[in-house]
Formats: structure tokens, C-alpha cells, sequence
């Protein structure tokens, strides 16, 4: 069973509709101290750093995901608020994924970094098993985290940036899997099985 943490940052019923289409039983969460009783859990998000993370600290969130030994991915904002900093809002985050966030330098591109991408692999993990270079997924983001040893994979929008991440049982993704079509199914049957 999979915990979907609901701060009220996040569209969970797209989550839940992703793990359901592959079987996998979800529950919606909103208390603290439920975390504990999960296999895996999901930290959705969108919206502003600053307001999302300060939910997070107000409901507990912040002491119960720093225990938590199983795998817990974080999903587009969800995966910001794992890392140490970000500059929405000069926003101090949870602080277990190394790295900082800052505002993507797009150019003469358009922001927010919007619509479909290719991945980059970076480097081989559980979380990234079969897939391709030529794999796009679904972006909606204005802030990415910096490339660093916690990078499993890339993409470029104006520059690289981290799309994949991950460090002991906590991962994060950039982009939405749950929009992303068989890539992103994929993705998340990973993350089902990833034993962390």
C-alpha cells in the first residue's frame, strides 16, 4: 500500500489514478503520524515553495519524513521541498537530498518549462531501469534543482538540470510520471518495485 501525502499543495486524484491503473492500492493521507505505516509514500506538489513547505512543517510533515526509512518519491514541487534550499521564495526545504533549486535560465524560451522533454540517464539505478534516451515525459516547472551526484537523470530546458533524483530511500522527478503516458508508467512501476 501506498501513502499519497496530502498537504493540500498537489492534485492527488492524477497520482492516484496512475498507481491504481497499475494496480497498486493507494491511500490518501493527511495526518503525520500515518506515514509510519506505509510500505512507500508519494510527497506530491505544486504551487509556491514557501507555502508548500510551510504546510509541511505546520502538519508534522517535516519530522515524519525525515524518519521514514522506506522509499518516498517526490513528484515536481514534492521533489524541490526534499532538497536543501530553494530559491522560490528563499524557501529552506527538507534537506535530504543534497542541492539547491533556483530559477530556471530559459532565454529566449518561454517559462514555465512546459509540455513534453527527452531524458538524459545519468547514471544506472532501479529507479531509472529501461529506460531510453530517446524517453520523453511531461513537464510544468519555473525552478529546477542544480546537477549534482544526487542526479539519476537530466533534461535540458535553457539549460540541464536535474529531472531524476535520488539519495538512500528518498527519490524525486521533476517532471509528473502520472502525465507522462507508458514512460511514466514505467517510471512509477519502478519506483513500486524499488527496494531502497
Amino acid at each position: 500500500m501506498i501513502a499519497i501525502i496530502n498537504t493540500g499543495c498537489a492534485n492527488i486524484n492524477s497520482v492516484r489514478f496512475a498507481f491504481e491503473r497499475l494496480g497498486t492500492p493507494v491511500e490518501v493521507i493527511t495526518d503525520a503520524q500515518q506515514l509510519r505505516q506505509y510500505e512507500r509514500a508519494v510527497l506530491p506538489g505544486v504551487g509556491h515553495a514557501k507555502v508548500a513547505m510551510a504546510r509541511l512543517v505546520e502538519g508534522g510533515w517535516q519530522q515524519a519524513i525525515d524518519e521514514y526509512q522506506r522509499p518516498l518519491l517526490g513528484i515536481c514541487l514534492g521533489m524541490q521541498l526534499q532538497c536543501e534550499h530553494t530559491a522560490e521564495g528563499d524557501t529552506r526545504c527538507l534537506g535530504i537530498i543534497p542541492g539547491e533549486v533556483s530559477e530556471l535560465e530559459v532565454g529566449n524560451l518561454s517559462a514555465p518549462h512546459m509540455g513534453w522533454n527527452q531524458l538524459s540517464i545519468a547514471k544506472a539505478h532501479p529507479l531509472t531501469q529501461g529506460l531510453k534516451e530517446s524517453d520523453q515525459v511531461y513537464f510544468v516547472h519555473s525552478f529546477a534543482h542544480q546537477v549534482n551526484d544526487a542526479t539519476l537523470a537530466t533534461s535540458e530546458y535553457g539549460q540541464r538540470f536535474s529531472a531524476i533524483v535520488a539519495k538512500d530511500n528518498f527519490a524525486g522527478m521533476q517532471f509528473h510520471p502520472e502525465r507522462s503516458a507508458k514512460v511514466g508508467a514505467r517510471l512509477l512501476q519502478n519506483f513500486i518495485d524499488w527496494q531502497a
